[in-house]
């Protein structure tokens, strides 16, 4: 089903947005109702994101927002005995890599079985969409390929408890590679790397069963303008910012050097849409990330420079199911989905410090 607007551009019938009312939900809902007639967002309105329960005051007006859980029949039974939905994006899922180590079953239970309710219902009322499009996580990839001096690949696995304490952060003689979905092999180390390579294993396996297309994007770390500065399993980047803001040094853990590929939430909102828009994405997981990488050392001094704070300094700390380096190369998504990155760093620190500083009650 398509209509055609007052600016003469065909939109789309129907795109379902689980976990709609989040970070990256919110970003992507301006374009989606631009592109489609009705935009259903399924949210729970979690209080570890949504403290007040209430509708976000920057979910665009034009969605259709339904509060209830992914994990319960009974939300996708009530949705779908009223939505069609020719695309389906699934946003919906725990995603801290620490709070996963303690609560696995809670990450399971949204990731995993979350996923399988929403397909069961999808199939139950005969209501299959030509799309599923997934929002995975370079989580999935743990340790990654490094490469040995003659060239040839490896994959180290997950660094033990041992190891870290003895403070070996790097792997002896090798290199650490880019992430890429055909080149380098999903190994997570950690139980929320886990989950989501399960919870694409079990999309994958359905759609292809059943008629769906699925589309896998594999985030790397997002930030910026609309993340959640109460939820301390959302990353890094809000983290720098408060502890800068409030005149502190930030911690850097392991010795600095660890490499990142933070993405704007600019850029990975266009990934997501242009993922549900494309004609022909494929089905090969596409890895989403900035196009280049940074060390969390740098990451904090530009933001430490931002607010004119003393210098971060390194603490020798470590986390358990922390992948010493994560980036991505990000060739295979201008392929399928016509998708490069625009913004680096220094312009993304700009943004995401100059929002925190509008918002009120900013805290460490």
């Amino acid at each position: 089903m398509s209509s055609t607007s007052e600016s003469g551009s065909t939109r789309r019938g129907t795109v379902l947005v689980s976990g709609g009312a989040g970070f990256i939900g919110t970003a992507i809902a301006p374009a989606l109702a631009d592109a489609f007639e009705h935009v259903v967002a399924v949210d729970n309105l979690h209080p570890q994101i949504h403290p007040s329960a209430a509708r976000p005051a920057d979910l665009d007006a034009r969605v259709d927002l339904r509060v209830g859980d992914v994990t319960d029949p009974g939300t996708w039974d009530a949705v779908l005995a009223e939505v069609r939905p020719d695309v389906v994006v699934h946003l919906a899922a725990e995603t801290g890599t620490g709070q996963s180590l303690a609560e696995a079953s809670r990450h399971a239970m949204v990731n995993v079985v979350g996923t399988t309710q929403m397909l069961d219902a999808l199939l139950r009322h005969e209501a299959l969409p030509a799309r599923v499009v997934l929002t995975s996580s370079r989580a999935v990839y743990g340790e990654g390929a490094w490469r040995r001096p003659d060239g040839s690949l490896f994959y180290p696995g997950q660094r033990t408890s041992a190891i870290l304490e003895a403070g070996q952060w790097d792997f002896p003689g090798a290199e650490p590679v880019a992430m890429a979905a055909d080149v380098v092999s999903p190994a997570p180390v950690s139980v929320y790397g886990a989950t989501k390579l399960a919870q694409e294993h079990v999309l994958a396996s359905w759609a292809q069963s059943v008629g769906v297309e699925p589309v896998t994007l594999r985030l790397q770390n997002v930030y910026g303008p609309g993340q959640s500065l109460i939820n301390p399993y959302t990353g890094i980047m809000s983290l720098f910012c408060r502890l800068a803001k409030a005149g502190r040094s930030i911690p850097l853990y392991e010795d600095g050097e660890v490499r990142r590929d933070f993405v704007l939430i600019d850029d990975v909102a266009r990934a997501v849409v242009a993922a549900a828009l494309a004609d022909a994405p494929g089905t090969a997981p596409i890895d989403i990330g900035s196009g280049e990488q940074q060390t969390i050392a740098r990451a904090a001094e530009l933001i430490a420079a931002h607010y004119g704070a003393p210098a971060p300094h390194v603490t020798g700390q470590f986390r358990q199911g922390d992948v010493r380096h994560a980036w991505a190369d990000v060739s295979h998504a201008r392929d399928a989905i016509g998708w490069t990155p625009e913004l680096g760093l220094e312009a993304g620190v700009a943004r995401l410090a100059s929002w925190i500083d509008t918002q009120p009650g900013v805290s460490i």
